[in-house]
């Protein structure tokens, strides 16, 4: 018999009120823990022992999953007895991209969709709105872990919708407990790679915006997909976290359909439609998502401010590196912005991490402060320093082609940034320090 904390995940061999790790009160739940599993733990564990030079080093066979979007976050398909945990905020698509998922591959491997939350008359009508209801997709209502990793040796791909409405007999706490979610995904992942079977867990979104769970819960899976989008727009990402089968921070694009989740094969060209880019402050920033350059458009108000300390609001960037900018500004630009309220958005929804993002961001601030618009054929990224440098920034030729194959005429990128070959049509400028984009703004 064993104790664990749901807060701190320390274990202990005896109950008591208080956790004496973290000091939480009432947080220990009881597992109960077999001698012979533990042996039988051990003597598999000694007869799969092997040398490191006399492992099979095949290269792992993937299966696309039928949705391009989906095969460039998990780095070119689904492996065979891999584990992905897809998080993301409720009602954002998850179970609708999952259910889409399970309609592509039923033809292929033996599928079965476990949800936890719904009924199967539920999931039906959202497989009807979806014009899935048709295909012969195996389903179960089921919350008993032990009787969902019954089925798994009859199937190549499991879907589980949700992890948190999952509940073990070993685990005394209730369903959802940081005890419950962590025993369910072990046990899950030990038996999706005994089997060679893919397991796709759903986990919830905290109001923090992190996995509910320990942290430890995104060690076990092999992948880690987020879930983002805003909620006034119809754009939803897919986002790799970690990926021990290809690369991270690569981005699927999506948009939310009466009919379920549709691909963007062209994102930019789609973030970047309908937009009015004559107006002050609207600048266009090539970011890159992986191995993806994507054109969005990012957007700054100033309005003066009475306030002894002005607002500083940002939606799509980092809010503490746009402070650090309008510091930079000021003390290597010679711009004084104490006395305005400053907004900063991403239009689209989308919410860029590449510090590229820069130069663009401090672009639209001086645009929307000298109410001089920034010139609609014209490109920008770079990385801005504390020292009032503009540093080169990765794949910068990447992004450049992907801005003149959208018809951008010009591009203000970072001197550092070595372009090997003109690219036609394409008039690049170079900017050394904050004082140059200064000066070609005014």
């Amino acid at each position: 018999m064993l104790f664990v904390c749901e807060e701190c995940s320390v274990e202990s061999l005896q109950w008591s009120g208080q956790c004496a790790h973290c000091g939480a009160w009432n947080s220990l739940a009881e597992i109960r823990k077999t001698g012979k599993a533990q042996r039988n733990s051990v003597e598999v564990a000694r007869r799969s022992v092997q040398r490191l030079n006399e492992i099979s080093r095949t290269h792992l066979t993937r299966l696309p999953t039928g949705i391009t979007e989906l095969d460039r976050v998990l780095g070119g398909g689904l492996v065979p007895g891999s584990v992905i945990l897809l998080g993301g905020d409720p009602g954002i698509g998850k179970s609708t991209l999952a259910l889409q998922w399970v309609a592509t591959q039923v033809d292929q491997i033996r599928v079965l969709y476990v949800t936890g939350e719904e009924s199967l008359q539920q999931l039906a009508l959202r497989g009807e709105r979806l014009g899935v209801d048709s295909l012969p997709v195996s389903t179960m209502a089921e919350n008993h872990l032990e009787s969902i990793l019954d089925q798994i040796p009859d199937y190549d791909f499991l879907v589980i919708d949700s992890i948190q409405s999952l509940y073990s007999e070993n685990v005394s706490s209730s369903p959802g407990s940081i005890t419950q979610v962590r025993e369910s995904a072990e046990r899950l992942t030990r038996c999706a790679k005994e089997n060679d079977c893919s397991v796709l867990i759903i986990g919830h979104v905290t109001k923090e915006g992190t996995l509910a769970g320990p942290k430890i819960l995104e060690h076990m899976v092999d992948t880690v997909l987020y879930f983002e989008g805003d909620d006034a727009s119809r754009f939803r990402l897919v986002r790799s976290f970690k990926n021990r089968f290809g690369s991270v921070n690569e981005v699927g694009v999506f948009a939310m359909t009466d009919k379920g989740l549709r691909e963007i094969t062209n994102p930019s060209a789609m973030f970047l439609s309908g937009s009015e880019r004559d107006n002050s402050g609207s600048v266009v920033l090539v970011t890159q998502e992986g191995t993806r350059p994507l054109l969005v458009e990012v957007q700054a108000l100033l309005d003066p401010s009475s306030l002894a300390n002005p607002r500083r609001l940002c939606v799509g960037l980092d809010a503490q590196r746009l402070v650090m900018l309008l510091a930079v500004l000021h003390r290597h630009g010679g711009v004084s912005l104490g006395g305005h309220d400053i907004f900063v958005n991403v239009a689209g929804g989308i919410r860029v991490m590449d510090s590229g993002a820069d130069v663009a961001a401090a672009a639209a601030v001086l645009s929307s402060l000298f109410n001089k618009n920034f010139p609609a054929d014209t490109v920008c990224f770079g990385e801005v320093g504390l020292a009032g440098e503009i540093r080169p920034v990765q794949r910068g030729e990447e992004r450049l082609k992907e801005a003149a194959k959208l018809g951008f005429k010009r591009a203000l990128v970072p001197k550092g940034n070595k372009i090997s070959r003109k690219i036609p049509g394409l008039e690049i400028i170079p900017l050394l320090r904050v004082e140059d984009l200064v000066a070609w703004l005014e």
